[in-house]
Order: structure tokens, then sequence, then C-alpha cells
């Protein structure tokens, strides 16, 4: 496989693709909006104004984009991906998305002769700028191994889940980790400012003990800096919790820490924060 349709290059995306790149493959691009993307185009990707474009006579198709509706946009819509990408393409849905709708996919495509996977990451801007994201697979093992040389040029711990849908539960449980995780990260922040301590003093000197992670390490760096630029936007976590809120429930499964973490990071979007970073949730223990 040499030639790769690559359609959200957004924060993860053109990292991403700059890796893919750097790992010999030919990336042929669409975005909205071109002017976004002219850097990644000057270093060699081709760009498409159409999806159906960029994805025709592609070996494999990769898509990260923001919702579940743009999944189904991107793939189902007349003249994008399924009616457009060659007959026994690998289809690579890397959106943190539905587990039903990577199923709904996975049934779809491969009766209309393409090799599909639900393939979500987990490791942030940070790991998609280092080529060290966690990717989570779900389809058939043959397409994962078919398709590791793909995934190395993006990440280092890469694991086959299980039948189609199970990359995105797994995603969902990754998700609820960093729920309580980043929760209990700005707790503890809060708590420390509130009793006089100096953040970055007790942050040198939990960090590496047992209370130490990528949440504290990434994330809490930033909150005592003042930094809540996006590596992941607040609104699209909202949308991730939402989902696995959903799968909870239909399992007829309480989630109570998610839940909370649900509310207050909706409090927070309802109040305008919603393109800031997940780490400004130490906005919604400011105001209390």
């Amino acid at each position: 496989m040499k030639t790769i349709g690559f359609i959200g290059v957004g924060i993860m995306g053109k990292s991403m693709v700059r890796n893919l790149m750097k790992a010999g493959y030919e990336l042929h691009i669409y975005a909205r909006t071109k002017a976004k993307v002219e850097d990644v185009i000057a270093e060699g990707a081709v760009f498409h104004d159409s999806i159906g474009a960029c994805v025709a006579d592609r070996d494999a198709v990769i898509t990260i984009v923001g919702y579940p509706a743009d999944v189904e946009e991107v793939y189902f819509e007349p003249g994008n991906i399924f009616d457009s990408a060659k007959k026994g393409a690998y289809l690579i849905d890397m959106t943190t998305s539905s587990p039903s709708l990577a199923e709904r996919i996975y049934e779809e495509g491969t009766q209309r002769g393409f090799r599909v996977m639900d393939a979500p990451v987990t490791g942030g801007d940070i790991g998609a700028k280092n080529g060290t994201l966690s990717i989570l697979v779900g389809g058939q093992k043959e397409d994962f191994d078919a398709c590791m040389p793909i995934f190395k040029g993006m990440g280092t711990n890469i694991n086959y889940q299980g039948a189609a849908g199970c990359g995105q539960h797994a995603k969902m449980a990754n998700q609820i980790i960093i729920a309580g995780t980043i929760s209990g990260v700005c707790e503890a922040l809060a708590y420390a400012k509130e009793k006089g301590l100096d953040l970055q003093v007790l942050f040198d000197s939990v960090s590496t003990g047992a209370a130490g992670g990528s949440q504290l390490t990434n994330q809490g760096s930033k909150i005592i800096k003042g930094n809540y630029d996006p590596g992941f936007f607040i609104k699209h976590f909202i949308k991730d919790m939402k989902l696995a809120k959903e799968e909870a429930e239909a399992a007829d499964l309480s989630l109570e820490v998610l839940n909370q973490a649900l509310a207050n990071y909706q409090e927070l979007e309802d109040a305008g924060f919603g393109e800031l970073g997940t780490q400004a949730l130490i906005k919604h223990y400011e105001k209390n």
C-alpha cells in the first residue's frame, strides 16, 4: 500500500498526515478550508476539493473528523467514500465515534467490497505530533495485520481490540479514565491553591509519585501556567463522554464519576468555553 486518502486534517489529523508522509506514503487530503492546510500541501500532501476525488484509487482511506454525524456524511453521502473509493480499499475511521455507527459502516462497507476498521486514537496532539499515538482497532484481524505499517506511521502502541465497534468501545473506556483523572487533577490543584501551596512545587513533588500520569504531566502543567489552548477541545470531549454515557446506560451500568465530569464540562460549554482545552475544567472549581 502506497497511497492514502486522508479526510480530517485538524489538530490531530495534520500531524498524522505529516508522519505518514515521513513514513513514505503518498498522502491525498481533503479539507473544507484549503487555507488551513496550506502548510501540509507545501510539505507534499496533494489537496483535493472533494471527498470523492480525494479517495478515488487510493489503497487506504483514513478519516478523523469531529462528530458521528460528520462520520456518516463522509461515508454515506452520495459521491463520498462508499461511492468513490476503489473496491478492496482499506477504510479506517479514526474518529472517536459511536460503536453502533462503526458496526454499521463495517456492515455496509463489507457488503460493498471494502475492508473496514474503526481505529480511534489516544495520546492527544502531543502523541499525534510525536507519532506515539495509541491506536485501538476493531474489525477483521487480517485487515488489522495488513494495515500495521500504516498504523506504525502514526503510533507506537497499536492493539487489536476485536470485532467491528470494539475499537470504539476501547476508546470509550479510555475517555472514562480521562474524565475521572482530569477531574482529580483539577480538584487537587484547586485544593492546593486554596491552602496556599506553591502549585509548581506541588506539581514537581507529586508528578513522579503514585499520582503521576499523563493528565497531570500534560494538563496539570498547562493549568499552572494558565494555558487553556486546546490540545483536545472541551466540546469534543463532551461528545465522547455523552457517547460513553449512552453506551453505559444501554448496558444498565451507572458511571457516577463520568456523569459528574460530563455535567461539569457541560456547564463550561454552556458558559462559552467549549473551544478551550480539556484542562480548562479548572474553571469549574475556580468559580466555586
